[in-house]
């Protein structure tokens, strides 16, 4: 497990059992069920990510690289110099040293992340390739209104980058408040960079979330894995399995814990029946349009200004203002 330098600061808001515990609760007793998908993130949840973001069948990530390769000159340069940059669910941070890289005479980097190893693992890399950058980790879920440390160099403007398509796992109504809540971020003079997964065929986009070698359902099922460790529950993970399926007429992938049989699973001391082939919904994932992208941040007070796609149109990445700005 990666350790951070000991000149860096860890920002630690990390969700407590409670939290967890609240959260998980209020899921079980949904009807239907649900789960956050924000908890896939412990520590072997993070590790088996990565390893979907390598598989042949996830093109999401290959599509964002492929873009950020190509255009990170041209999104360095409209966001200008001396920018605070505040990456949400940084994660490995991989896409991030490529905006680093041509961004001019950064403020400070703040990554926001809910994972304290993929967290650690991130910024001790990425301080050794920037050794002049300030880095300024925070521990936290960054769903919940947060405060921000303070950078030592004033910064110009700030700005909230979101890559990998993650805006896609909240309902529409969610993602408007999480992108509000962004546009309050970056104040009047700021800008939000975020990572879209396309509209694209329903076969290419199942594929990605049905990968061959099973670990996508691996990485779901490790869910009830950290349920099992941190809430004191009992799944037997042998009685459940993953299904991910598109919804066409919701334009998303809906991700489900499936149960195998009738079956009783307590947790944190809490007792919950499962019908056989009931299903409980652990994560969302919607693809849009630019214009339907730009139809939801319209609503946030945030309009696109730039729209930058992979050479084969899989994804995009959107420059977002506040409503009011003019350069």
């Amino acid at each position: 497990m990666s350790t951070l330098p000991s000149e860096i600061f860890l920002h630690d808001l990390h969700p407590s059992a409670a939290d967890i515990r609240g959260d998980v609760l209020a899921g079980l007793t949904r009807r239907p069920k649900r789960l956050p998908s924000k908890y896939f993130y412990d520590a072997r949840g993070s590790q088996l990510f990565e390893c979907i973001c390598e598989l042949p069948e996830y093109y999401l990530t290959r599509a964002e690289l492929a873009l950020m390769r190509r255009h990170a000159p041209a999104i360095a340069a409209a966001l200008g110099p001396r920018a605070l940059l505040v990456e949400y669910g940084s994660g490995s941070a991989t896409k991030t040293r490529l905006l680093l890289e041509h961004l001019a005479d950064v403020a400070a980097y703040v990554p926001v992340e809910i994972s304290r190893s993929a967290l650690a693992a991130s910024v001790a890399q990425l301080s050794r390739q920037f050794p002049l950058i300030e880095m300024l980790p925070v521990c936290a879920d960054f769903t919940q209104p947060l405060a921000l440390p303070e950078p030592a160099r004033a910064p110009r403007r700030t700005v909230v980058y979101f890559p990998g398509s993650t805006i896609g796992n909240f309902e529409p109504e969610a993602a408007v408040q999480l992108l509000g809540r962004m546009r309050q971020t970056i104040g009047p003079g700021g800008a939000a960079l975020i990572g879209v997964d396309l509209l694209k065929s329903s076969e290419l986009i199942e594929a990605a979330y049905n990968d061959a070698a099973g670990v996508t359902a691996e990485f779901t099922l490790n869910l009830l894995q950290r349920l099992n460790r941190e809430l004191h529950a009992d799944f037997n993970l042998g009685a459940f399995r993953h299904r991910a399926r598109y919804q066409p007429q919701r334009e998303r992938i809906e991700t489900h814990i499936i149960s195998r049989t009738e079956q009783d699973v307590t947790v944190a001391a809490r007792r919950f029946h499962f019908a056989a082939g009931e299903a409980m919904l652990v994560e969302i994932s919607c693809k849009y349009s630019p214009q339907s992208f730009a139809r939801i941040a319209a609503r946030a007070g945030l309009r696109v200004t730039h729209v930058w796609s992979d050479p084969e149109a899989l994804f995009s990445v959107l420059c977002l203002r506040p409503a009011g700005w003019s350069a």
